[in-house]
């Protein structure tokens, strides 16, 4: 009968992994390239539906996708005029008018005069919306009434070079977005999950010594040199650096610079449902073997993320149980920090305070 593992090697995760959501935050839902003038696009985040669309002059704008009416989705109908001028949603039921701004309703075809039914009193939730880097994110407020000024501007990320993405990948997880976050970030699994010729082997193991920094939301892996073991940096050339950091809600990025040349590979997990995360992969470069060898980066990033979507699959044969999970140092140390941080969020949010990031410095070491 095996040990048992000292309770200062191992504890259990907090309650509450995999339960509720994140709010008073921003979350990736599109690229802008993908949202055209007059095009209108239905997305679900955190179980809500939202309609994301870009108006003629080019400012995109979100809204709930569920007509008060009689709940037909708004991104099936089109973008229209209103007879005040603005910009609106016509309803494809009945022609009702939303506001792309603030998405109050604007008119009501149907009622006739002497009918005193007032319009302007009747709307649908408008979210804050920014586009940053290319890319599109929608705040969402636990309180809709919290959502006209954002206290945080949307994210920014170093390495956004050469141009549009080379590679722009998605997959959905069935999974809680706390099982994909920390699936994502365990560093122990390289070896057994993603074991292929030209990154590494399960037989290639050695320790690792990383040194960690506290970053606003998250936290950093401080700039080092890449495991030995892990062959396809050599691609890269001289001697790449490399940075990895994660922020709430579920914002991952390595970051890795090769002189004068740049490469970052960034994810993000989007909560469609309590049961679903949305993945998206994107790398920029500006350095010539990424936009050389781009469909074998392409095919290895694809490859990764359906590696790891199968080992979800598998992971939730168990946790359809509740099992109580076992979390060690340093290998599980990110999944906990990860916790810790969603822990301060919320009580910062319920009691009015600054958020204090409860990430300390340290170096953690584990082999993989």
């Amino acid at each position: 009968m095996p040990p048992k593992t000292p309770l200062s090697e191992a504890t259990p995760p907090p309650a509450g992994v995999g339960r509720g959501f994140l709010y008073d935050l921003w979350y990736f839902a599109a690229l802008s390239s993908e949202l055209r003038p007059g095009k209108l696009a239905r997305y679900e985040i955190l179980g809500q539906p939202i309609l994301i669309g870009r108006e003629r002059s080019g400012r995109v704008f979100a809204l709930r996708d569920i007509c008060p009416h009689r709940a037909a989705p708004l991104s099936a109908g089109r973008l229209a005029k209103g007879p005040d001028g603005a910009e609106a949603v016509e309803c494809c039921y009945h022609g009702w008018l939303f506001r792309t701004q603030g998405g109050g309703c604007s008119l009501i075809p149907s009622l006739v005069d002497g009918q005193d039914l007032d319009a302007s009193r009747i709307g649908v939730r408008a979210y804050p919306v920014a586009e940053s880097q290319g890319m599109v994110f929608v705040f969402i407020a636990e309180d809709a009434k919290d959502e006209a000024e954002p206290e945080i501007a949307p994210p920014v990320f170093p390495g956004v070079v050469g141009g549009a993405p080379k590679v722009v990948l998605r997959m959905d997880f069935d999974a809680h977005i706390d099982h994909a976050v920390v699936g994502l970030m365990d560093p122990a699994h390289g070896p057994y999950v993603h074991q292929q010729w030209w990154w590494r082997s399960a037989r290639s193991q050695h320790e690792k010594e990383k040194a960690f920094a506290p970053r606003e939301l998250g936290f950093s892996m401080l700039r080092h040199a890449p495991s030995k073991n892990s062959r396809a940096y050599k691609i890269l050339g001289g001697a790449p650096a490399t940075e990895i950091s994660f922020a709430l809600p579920g914002l991952r990025w390595e970051h890795i610079e090769v002189g004068e040349r740049q490469v970052l590979a960034l994810t993000c997990l989007t909560p469609l449902t309590e049961g679903r995360t949305r993945i998206t992969q994107l790398i920029w470069s500006d350095h010539w073997a990424l936009t050389l060898l781009r469909p074998l980066v392409r095919a290895g990033a694809k490859r990764f993320l359906a590696q790891d979507g199968t080992m979800v699959n598998l992971q939730n044969q168990g946790l359809a149980y509740d099992p109580p999970l076992i979390w060690i140092d340093d290998a599980d140390r990110q999944a906990k920090w990860y916790q810790a941080l969603k822990r301060a969020w919320i009580q910062s949010r319920a009691k009015g305070e600054p958020f204090v990031n409860p990430v300390k410095a340290a170096t953690l070491r584990w082999k993989s």
